[in-house]
């Protein structure tokens, strides 16, 4: 039996789940670079000490509630004796298990996507991203609240996570009825002939997209959706660490009318799900969300199809001085600390000019206290956990490191099992572990620079490329960030992750292939064009 980590407390269940009628039951339980050589540390004299002190449990009834789903092949769920137990992050309590799939089930899931043939027209697909749309919106609380359970994230988290899925299936429905067909004169030139030249976009047969723990809605419905949008197949591996409300949004597909082999939702051993997906010949496209080593292990493995990766970040905010500093602060902590800091686009180095460094440090390190720690379900959390214990203590070495090599942590930096502080931390040193690789976790670390220059060249200088932020009010500042910064997505006077649902999304270097998401680029990459011409 595997054993993963996640979250308790979930709400009564409706009745009538589809094709969980006769499944579901509910039952009680219990992470080398040559850097730029960093100018002199501006030693901040700020005489802090860590104030942020962990909110207790709430005091509420939490008699455990856990879901025992199954995954699901082509809408079937799977009957199988191997299951995955779910726990909350937080309370350790047991949320939910989930029926495992086979290697049997894996290949049944391909044959059945590649037999497919009555695809629906645009208007039904349109429909069936709307009717879920309506469905999830009905139930937001209850998705929200299953997100919090497993995953360990603030329940405000969890609600903006619902609201993003929300605008997805929107997106994708509206998308889905839009033709992007061209059409090309043949006779335009002295070598040409009395001929239209048309463009049409059709569906692959058969995809694959694996998610992450982090964003375990949202994550799936920018994978899911799109692919619904263009009419192909998908097989959906969701995180093992949180794939409850992965299933759960399944059913709202299959019950508003997705035909079953349009959707197959696997979870098992690596080597009887995740490899042969990413390596089957049949498959025609595999996206990935997750980490750099296995992302380029599946660039590797996964032979001659399309890849779309987004292998996370280490997004730098940069504030110059003559930045708004209240709106600079702002940014800075939301960027750092939403989600528990675990967002590939998350503010993972705060790059802070000279001039203004000790009084945005001061002002940052009163801002961090309005973001209480604690009880993911408390509504007056803001900081939930991380995702598992061994994530905490992992940051909390990294933190230990930053502070060996010449850091000093201002406030926050503690550790209670899965929970650990929003930290800020000042005079980081530019090589230490914090600032080169991806922290996954509520960390503030503050860099002093010299001028935009010197900014631009230590934004650049990790392998990361994703997105960057730049607070500035100077226009010839901003134009000089775009063009300098090397990376997917540039945000001035906003959080490098800034974006909408259906906007181009995606990184550069080991963030990514170039190869953008969001739910247009995304239907594009569920798809090929198909050109055709007829004599005119």
């Amino acid at each position: 039996m595997l054993d993963v980590r996640c979250c308790p407390r979930f709400p009564k269940r409706r009745a009538s789940l589809g094709p969980m009628a006769a499944f579901q039951k509910l039952t009680p339980v219990r992470h080398h670079l040559d850097f730029y050589k960093a100018p002199p540390r501006n030693l901040i004299a700020l005489d802090i000490i860590p104030a942020i002190a962990f909110a207790p449990p709430v005091r509420f009834d939490r008699a455990a509630l856990s879901m025992k789903l199954p995954c699901y092949l082509a809408a079937k769920p799977i009957i199988s004796a191997n299951t995955l137990t779910v726990r909350s992050p937080y309370s350790g309590e047991t949320v939910g298990m989930v029926t495992l799939a086979s290697h049997a089930d894996t290949e049944a899931a391909v044959a059945a996507a590649l037999a497919f043939r009555e695809t629906p027209n645009r208007y039904e697909r349109s429909q069936i991203l709307e009717k879920t749309r309506q469905a999830l919106e009905a139930r937001r609380e209850e998705f929200a609240r299953t997100i919090t359970d497993e995953a360990g994230l603030a329940l405000r988290e969890a609600r903006y996570e619902v609201g993003r899925t929300v605008d997805v299936l929107r997106f994708a429905a509206m998308e889905a009825l839009r033709d992007d067909g061209q059409i090309f004169s043949g006779d335009i030139s002295a070598q040409g002939k009395a001929r239209k030249i048309f463009t049409t976009r059709e569906p692959l047969r058969c995809a694959v997209a694996i998610t992450p723990f982090n964003h375990p809605l949202n994550q799936v419905a920018h994978k899911v959706a799109p692919a619904i949008a263009a009419g192909t197949p998908l097989i959906l591996k969701p995180s093992e660490k949180a794939p409850l409300v992965a299933l759960k949004f399944a059913e709202l597909l299959y019950n508003a009318g997705l035909p079953g082999p349009m959707l197959s939702v696997l979870l098992g051993p690596t080597n009887e799900v995740a490899e042969p997906l990413v390596q089957h010949p049949q498959v025609e496209l595999v996206a990935f969300t997750g980490s750099v080593s296995v992302g380029k292990r599946i660039a590797t493995t996964a032979g001659y199809k399309k890849l779309v990766l987004e292998l996370g970040g280490n997004d730098p905010l940069i504030i110059l001085d003559d930045a708004e500093l209240d709106l600079a602060v702002t940014l800075a902590a939301e960027g750092s600390y939403r989600n528990s800091g675990q967002r590939c686009t998350a503010v993972k180095r705060i790059l802070v000019q000279d001039g203004i460094a000790p009084e945005f440090t001061r002002r940052l390190v009163e801002k961090t206290k309005e973001y209480i720690c604690g009880d993911p379900m408390d509504e007056a959390t803001k900081v939930g956990t991380v995702i598992d214990e061994r994530s905490a203590i992992y940051l909390e070495n990294v933190v230990k490191d930053a502070v060996t090599a010449g850091a000093k942590v201002l406030i926050g930096g503690e550790r209670r099992g899965a929970l650990l502080q929003p930290t800020v931390l000042a005079n980081v040193p530019r090589d230490c572990r914090m600032i080169v690789c991806e922290s996954f976790g509520p960390l503030a670390p503050i860099l002093t620079v010299r001028d935009l220059d010197d900014a631009l060249t230590l934004a650049n200088s990790t392998a990361y490329g994703l997105s960057s932020g730049l607070v500035t009010t100077n226009l010839n500042n901003a134009i000089k960030a775009i063009r300098g910064l090397r990376c997917g997505s540039v945000n001035i006077n906003e959080v490098p992750g800034y974006r909408v649902e259906n906007s181009p999304f995606g990184g550069i270097k080991d963030s990514g292939l170039g190869i953008k998401e969001g739910v247009i680029e995304a239907i594009k990459a569920y798809s090929f064009v198909k050109t055709f011409s007829l004599p005119w």
